[in-house]
């Protein structure tokens, strides 16, 4: 199957704002997944919908593409891999691909009068490591970012990207439950310490006894980091 194109129209689940719209919010499922089963996920946890008075919340559905870790077969997931693991390298055709879509997906936010410093970008799993790459390789001039139970592989392009570009960086805010055996608890700190060192600005929460999943307390720390970099009109007025 030939690599996805920034043509690409991603389905999406689209949470609207309860008052006016002014940020938006991008949240990008795990492998396997789509957005609209992300929403009804982050809903059962939360035992509500999780909504803002202004932001409106944008879950993407990757488009199916063969998938090497589940030898070959078809699946929704944002790019290939050779296994999931942060000592091999990454499969870039398929991750530069995405970053040209999901810049579709940021560019259609901003032509609706929504300005890139009032747009966030973030994921759980393999979400979290998409969104990292749109962000600090190819759109800096978001609000921030969030990964959930994500990692980045030792040899990252966003290092390499990082080490040859200066200039400000959106902030890192990162969750990892503890007892998470598909993605290493020690992979998403190595991620952090490692983008910490290279001046991005981070958050990290560990979570006890975490598997693979999400928790009403991480998502909760979450939303609360969301109102701190997209204030509503009343917040962004005493700044």
């Amino acid at each position: 199957m030939a690599a996805v194109s920034g043509s690409v129209h991603l389905q999406r689940c689209v949470v609207l704002p309860a008052g006016r719209h002014s940020a938006s919010l991008i949240f990008l499922h795990g492998s396997g997944d789509s957005g609209q089963t992300l929403r009804k996920w982050i809903k059962q946890v939360l035992n509500q919908d999780l909504t803002f008075q202004h932001i409106k919340i944008i879950y993407p559905t990757a488009p199916p593409r063969p998938y090497t870790p589940m030898k070959g077969r078809i699946s929704n997931v944002w790019f290939d891999r050779v296994k999931i693991s942060n000592d091999c390298p990454e499969h870039l055709e398929s991750i530069n691909a995405m970053c040209q879509v999901l810049t579709g997906l940021i560019n259609d936010e901003v032509k609706s009068g929504i300005q890139k410093n009032r747009i966030l970008i973030g994921g759980f799993s393999m979400g979290g490591c998409m969104a990292m790459h749109v962000a600090y390789r190819n759109h800096r001039d978001v609000a921030g970012v969030f990964a959930l139970s994500s990692f980045l592989n030792k040899t990252s392009a966003v290092y390499q990207a990082l080490q040859k570009r200066g200039g400000a960086l959106p902030e890192l805010f990162q969750c990892h439950g503890t007892a998470d055996e598909l993605v290493l608890h020690a992979w998403a700190r190595e991620t952090n310490s490692a983008l910490q060192s290279l001046g991005v600005s981070t958050t990290f929460h560990a979570f006890p006894g975490l598997y693979h999943e999400l928790s009403a307390e991480e998502l909760e720390k979450l939303k609360s980091w969301i109102l701190t970099k997209l204030p509503g009109e009343t917040g962004r007025q005493k700044e």
